[in-house]
């Protein structure tokens, strides 16, 4: 429905032009009048006219001088010129302001029906497309934010690529400032023991309405820090910032205050330690997730801030305990991990607790990456103040151990089925990661394979080569993407993978037979 205004000195003229022309039928409202250019003027300024039908002569401002203001104002206005005089003085001015149609009095009802029709065809055409771009930013929008977020946590994940091209990929987000400096990362989630006292209320009913909160929170920092979830925490959301420590509690505690203000809950919050450069981001990011689940196990704040003796192990440490699971060495595993838990328990239950939970995020770390399910009971982020029953070292290698056998069983199966196995990581690898620069010496190292043996085993076990396998990948998105969004070319070859539009187009036409847009018209 389009609005329009009638501008005639005359009220006769005006109501005589309201009787010919079929409102309803064009889709058009007669919202107002006025009898000159001043009065049409402010009417313009109050109200979101689309067309305007205006005399030229008229009192008090002429109608060139209307269609100048009106054009210099509202230069979006559709205007349509009558007048009773044939002056190409008026013709002229009309055209010169880029009116739509020039009618003579007195106007024809067919006449003014065929030139309104075309006016609103016009509007009709601009909305189309105004609505189809305002479509394609948001998409774009959302698939960029998707992308990013999915590069955070690859690097948090330590799944960062080569230095130069998760460099690369860090500059198209905006992030590769982030590269050499100090980034801090921040962990929240809503506290279960505040929920105990209210056991018709759980934190799992609040999950999305935090996520929420959080997301519009870090959209209001303005770029200062990014939220992400990881799938292995559900319920937990998470920030990495540049900004200083102080700035990051400031932050926490707005976010706690708007947290318990809109859902009834307190925050736990856990700050992580400063990393820098995305090598540490990983370590950073399982600093800030060991303070939050200290900050629910139950210990006094004061404990958890001067821990005695031995607090943590070394990343050296932790990585002879993988090697060791990797290889099923349970027992090798249960001897490393008594030391360090003795001297903590030696020291102090706050130390304790903090190596407890470090070995913890260790396993099930690697739990989640060989899809392994940890039994809900076992769980110490869900259910934090666990870890305070286990109140020696003994208990403590006893329950740690147990999750270590399922990791270290999963290895051995592994082993066991080591082609198969390793195909199907590949091939979920590729799955997840076909947008970004994949080549397949990259992906033998990662999996610690020769090239040469790799490329052949792939093959053998896909029944494609590895190109092939990668390319089907990212046809495949974006044959989706053709089909459900409005992105363009240049946008869906970057969102999968591929170099250019032009490279793109002639690889889809030769695996195709058509041209992306051929094919998305086809599909229309």
């Amino acid at each position: 429905m389009y609005l329009v205004l009638i501008v005639d000195d005359e009220p006769e003229i005006r109501q005589g032009l309201k009787l010919k022309i079929d409102a309803d039928k064009l889709g058009l409202e007669l919202a107002g009048e006025a009898s000159n250019g001043v009065e049409a003027l402010e009417r313009l300024e109050d109200e979101a006219f689309d067309i305007v039908i205006t005399d030229m002569n008229m009192p008090v401002m002429d109608g060139v001088s209307f269609l100048e203001a009106c054009r210099e104002r509202h230069p979006d206005i559709r205007l349509v010129v009558i007048t009773g005089y044939e002056d190409f003085q008026y013709a002229r001015a009309a055209l010169r302001h880029q009116a739509s149609d020039y009618l003579l009095k007195p106007v024809a009802a067919d006449e003014l029906a065929d030139v309104l029709a075309k006016v609103t065809a016009e509007l009709d055409g601009e909305r189309q497309e105004t609505a189809r771009e305002e479509r394609t930013k948001w998409e774009l929008s959302q698939y960029y934010q998707e992308m990013k977020e999915h590069f955070i946590v690859r690097l948090i994940k330590g799944e960062a690529d080569r230095e130069a091209a998760a460099l690369e990929r860090a500059r198209k987000f905006g992030l590769d400032a982030w590269s050499g400096m100090e980034v801090r990362f921040l962990t929240v989630g809503l506290r279960r023991r505040t929920a105990a006292r209210t056991p018709d209320r759980s934190p799992d009913q609040f999950r999305l309405a935090l996520e929420l909160i959080c997301r519009e929170r870090a959209q209001e920092s303005g770029g200062a820090c990014e939220a992400f979830r990881d799938a292995s925490y559900p319920g937990l959301v998470h920030f990495a910032t540049a900004e200083s420590e102080a700035w990051q509690r400031d932050f926490a505690e707005r976010l706690a205050e708007q947290a318990a203000a809109l859902l009834g809950f307190e925050l736990a919050v856990g700050l992580g330690r400063p990393a820098t450069g995305f090598g540490q981001w990983k370590e950073g990011y399982l600093s800030a997730l060991l303070a939050w689940n200290l900050s629910e196990s139950g210990l006094a704040e004061e404990d958890r801030r001067t821990p005695a003796g031995r607090t943590a192990l070394t990343g050296e440490e932790l990585k002879v305990l993988e090697r060791y699971l990797a290889r099923g060495e349970l027992n090798a595993f249960e001897r490393a991990i008594r030391q360090p838990l003795d001297e903590a328990f030696a020291a102090s239950q706050a130390g304790f607790v903090k190596v407890i939970f470090q070995l913890y995020l260790a396993l099930e770390s690697q739990a989640f990456e060989l899809h392994i399910a940890i039994d809900h009971a076992e769980q110490l982020w869900l259910r934090p103040e666990l870890a305070l029953a286990l109140d020696s070292a003994d208990k403590a290698i006893e329950f740690l151990t147990r999750i270590a056998d399922k990791v270290a069983r999963q290895h051995r199966h592994e082993a066991e089925e080591n082609d198969h196995a390793l195909i199907d990581a590949v091939l979920r690898y590729i799955d997840e990661n076909y947008m970004t620069d994949l080549n397949l010496t990259d992906l033998a190292e990662r999996f610690n394979y020769n090239p040469s043996y790799f490329s052949e085993m792939f093959k053998s076990k896909v029944g494609k080569t590895f190109i092939q396998y990668v390319t089907d990948a990212r046809m495949a998105q974006a044959i989706r993407l053709l089909e459900g969004t409005q992105l363009s070319l240049w946008d869906i070859a970057e969102l999968t993978g591929f170099s250019n539009a032009s490279y793109f187009s002639a690889k889809f036409k030769r695996m195709y037979g058509v041209t992306p847009s051929d094919y998305r018209k086809g599909f229309k």
